[in-house]
């Protein structure tokens, strides 16, 4: 990730742990990271993964398109870029996402919040995904959705894919 990225993740990471109060100790306890590692990425220093990403939003108990909006350009690792699309506003909350899968990739993901469903459209290309126990065959115009609240995967075989995927959240009690 290049400096403007880190910068806008750190701002909006720390702007949110504050806002709930949370020490940085305690978020990075609870996220499973090293409290340096949490301070570096506040500051816009640190290369944090996609799941560190992940496993942030879920402890702070946002959508992860909360910590990465206003990010301008695609987030990778191993394989996959992420980029945020929009950001819904409505209850429940709808974030999209486009996402790019390099041939032979394996993509775990660690549950996200209770009640988060994920939906996959297949812009091209082909990828098996879903909970990780019942991985559906997906090939160019189809769509799953599936629980995102149980870990989940997504594996490609030998050519790229490229899918839109939509979360959506769990209706918030007014």
């Amino acid at each position: 990730m290049n400096k403007p990225i880190l910068n806008s993740l750190g701002r909006n990471l720390q702007n949110l742990r504050l806002a709930q109060g949370l020490s940085l100790s305690k978020l990075a306890q609870d996220a499973g990271i090293a409290k340096s590692n949490l301070s570096k990425i506040e500051q816009g220093d640190g290369n944090p993964t996609l799941e560190t990403i992940w496993r942030l939003a879920v402890q702070l108990q946002v959508p992860f398109g909360d910590l990465v909006a206003r990010v301008q350009s695609p987030l990778g690792e191993n394989g996959v870029q992420v980029k945020l699309i929009d950001q819904g506003s409505d209850n429940p909350r709808v974030d999209v996402y486009w996402v790019s899968c390099a041939p032979n990739t394996i993509k775990q993901s660690e549950p996200h919040l209770t009640g988060t469903k994920e939906s996959i459209t297949i812009i091209s290309g082909a990828i098996q995904a879903g909970e990780s126990d019942r991985l559906q065959q997906l090939a160019a115009g189809e769509t799953l959705t599936f629980s995102a609240d149980k870990p989940h995967c997504y594996q490609t075989g030998d050519l790229w894919a490229t899918l839109l995927m939509v979360i959506t959240y769990p209706k918030q009690e007014s």
